[in-house]
């Protein structure tokens, strides 16, 4: 298994280990102060699942690797490039999942189970791109494939808890109607992908899938968190003109200057979420279909949402929050 130190990757670790499955999985070596204390950290995190320690965005790595030697039936990635950058999007999101291909197919693996975004179906970023390159990839492998691609995360809808909490207004782009999406828990999202290894239905398929319920807007979840807190609504609209001006700007200086220009990316990485709704695009009627993405899982966002209010712990958002 790819990724299983992000939360979604240890979820997918725990589901296939509930599920009876022998997992193995590729971590990287931690470097600099305390880096022995987080490996033993990560091992506890992961018990009961091998760890090979390696970069799988390092070619050396796969020309040394004897998967064989493992005698794998299948290969789940939950891997992702950490910020969407170009250049780590190309390295990350295809060349490393490319190196990792061919090395199960190599060990006589049959089946490849890929956890990708539902975002790709609208191509307009770098990171985009990469994924859809290498799903072109697997698709043509001859494996058997699963590409599963989601909607939002709960973590990446949790960064405005703090800042209502303090008395601050909810932030939303337009009328905050702009977009929906339908969030699905790590827990029920790791459950599907699991799934996936033996439900015949999901193989040779990309599956788009979100959590339950039916999808919500960035104003409707401002509104449940001021209901939660007991405290009376309070929204800050920001144009998206103003996202195009920082783009513009950005890109004009990342001509001369190569930090702009990433930073450039990742503005544009921002408007498009701003922009663009998170479910299943119906490119003939050129809209997004909240019915015709399908659901699963019993988590939703809103319960999340009570638990973290009640002070249960949000989600460490790392790169994955969109404020």
């Amino acid at each position: 298994m790819l990724g299983a130190t992000g939360t979604i990757g240890m979820a997918t670790a725990r589901a296939l280990l509930r599920r009876g499955h022998e997992v193995v999985c590729l971590v990287r070596q931690r470097e600099g102060v305390g880096s022995t204390q987080a490996d033993t950290g990560l091992s506890e995190r992961l018990a009961g699942v091998k760890l090979i320690w390696g970069h799988a965005a390092e070619e050396d790595f796969w020309k040394q690797a004897d998967l064989a030697h493992f005698h794998f039936d299948a290969m789940v990635s939950c891997m992702a490039s950490r910020m969407g950058s170009p250049q780590d999007a190309w390295r990350v999101d295809h060349q490393a999942h490319v190196w990792a291909l061919q090395a199960a197919q190599a060990a006589g693996v049959k089946q490849f189970v890929q956890l990708s975004a539902i975002c790709v179906q609208k191509p307009l970023l770098a990171f985009q791109h990469a994924k859809l390159a290498f799903e072109k990839a697997l698709i043509e492998s001859g494996l058997t494939y699963s590409i599963v691609r989601p909607t939002a995360f709960f973590k990446s809808l949790s960064g405005q808890l703090d800042r209502v909490k303090k008395g601050k207004p909810f932030l939303i782009f337009g009328d905050g109607q702009l977009t929906a999406c339908k969030p699905i828990s790590d827990d029920d999202l790791a459950d599907f992908l699991v799934g996936c290894l033996d439900d015949g239905s999901r193989h040779n398929q990309i599956l788009p899938i979100g959590g339950p319920g039916p999808a919500i807007t960035p104003l409707a979840q401002g509104e449940q968190l001021f209901a939660l807190l007991g405290k009376s609504p309070r929204f800050k609209r920001v144009p998206v003109g103003l996202l195009d001006v920082i783009v513009g700007v950005l890109s004009v200086l990342g001509k001369l200057i190569p930090a702009a220009a990433e930073k450039a990316e990742l503005a544009r990485i921002g408007r498009y979420y701003a922009t663009e709704s998170m479910l299943v695009w119906d490119a003939q009627a050129q809209r997004y279909d909240d019915p015709a993405t399908p659901s699963h899982g019993s988590q939703t966002l809103f319960d999340a949402y009570a638990r973290w209010v009640k002070g249960e712990g949000a989600p460490d958002r790392g790169e994955h929050a969109v404020f």
